[in-house]
């Protein structure tokens, strides 16, 4: 199958109530699915703005808070801001929009009803100094693992992504072989001949695969794109494979119910159907507890 075959459903969060079993099947074939309209009015504004303070204090400089992340800007060769973790521990809004119900009722179908958030962050194509993000995987499907449900990132647009800044993708790169993913990512360059790019609005939605191969060039007269990943394993893979601990997995859970309590009372959320969160089985939880932290950092939870 050519690229010109890749047929892209066109999903839209406002007219329907969670992704449909084709578009799960796309997502499964191709490791990538752009859902529009996830964010919108008030909370839109909302997110923009919250994450706007938090890029403004990182672009500023900040040497003594570990989760901001540097890399050298491509114009000026000075230190710029690409990365800020555990926004939801940073921003109300980010907490409400970890329980946003299509995005859930939609990891579900894709995970079961035993899902864990495991990562938050905001990575950054700062103005006219983008730097490039070559051809990778985020992360690997753990040896020995044989369950087929994926582990991927739900990516939310804050800004507009043109071909200048947007994420391009490799079709079913998902399902290649470790060597096949590791001489593709050899290739020098950055080079797009198997690819295709994926034009973003504010508000839109990636749902990536980690081991779709993906990437984007170095700015050249860029604006700013914001981009919050959240992501999200299948509890089962987690607790048998790790990386982090059974604890982790049950303060995650906690505050993921927490976090979607607080959507049922933000004002934009009125009239949406709720998510229901009801894991089972060794990850069934008795009796929600508020939450003592929004941020467990990922090393005081790795399994020795």
């Amino acid at each position: 199958m050519g690229l010109a075959d890749v047929d892209i459903p066109v999903v839209d969060a406002r007219t329907q109530d969670a992704i449909t079993d084709e578009q799960a099947q796309y997502f499964l074939d191709n490791g990538f699915l752009v859902i529009r309209n996830v964010i919108v009015g008030e909370e839109l504004k909302l997110v923009r703005d919250e994450m706007q303070q938090l890029y403004d204090k990182g672009a500023a400089g900040v040497d003594d808070d570990p989760d901001y992340l540097y890399g050298v800007g491509v114009k000026s060769g000075q230190q710029i801001l690409r990365r800020i973790e555990y926004v939801i521990a940073k921003s109300d809004p980010m907490k409400a929009l970890l329980g946003h119900p299509f995005i859930l009722r939609s990891v579900e179908k894709l995970q079961g009803r035993n899902l864990i958030p495991t990562w938050d962050s905001m990575v950054l194509k700062a103005p006219d100094e983008g730097v490039i993000v070559p051809w990778h995987r985020d992360a690997a499907v753990p040896d020995g693992c044989t369950d087929p449900r994926p582990i991927f990132n739900v990516d939310f647009y804050l800004d507009e992504a043109d071909l200048k800044t947007c994420l391009w993708v490799i079709p079913g790169s998902n399902k290649w072989t470790k060597e096949a993913s590791d001489e593709r990512c050899r290739q020098p360059g950055f080079t797009t001949e198997d690819a295709i790019p994926v034009p973003m609005q504010p508000g839109d939605v990636i749902f990536h695969n980690i081991e779709v191969l993906h990437g984007s060039p170095a700015g050249d007269g860029n604006p700013l794109r914001r981009t919050v990943y959240y992501e999200f394993r299948p509890g089962e893979i987690e607790a048998e494979f790790g990386p982090h601990t059974l604890e982790y997995l049950a303060l995650k859970q906690q505050m993921l119910l927490d976090c979607i309590d607080r959507r049922k009372s933000a004002a934009y959320a009125q009239g949406e159907t709720p998510y229901v969160y009801k894991p089972k089985g060794a990850f069934a939880i008795s009796e929600p507890k508020q939450p003592e932290s929004y941020r467990y950092a990922h090393e005081a939870y790795w399994r020795r």
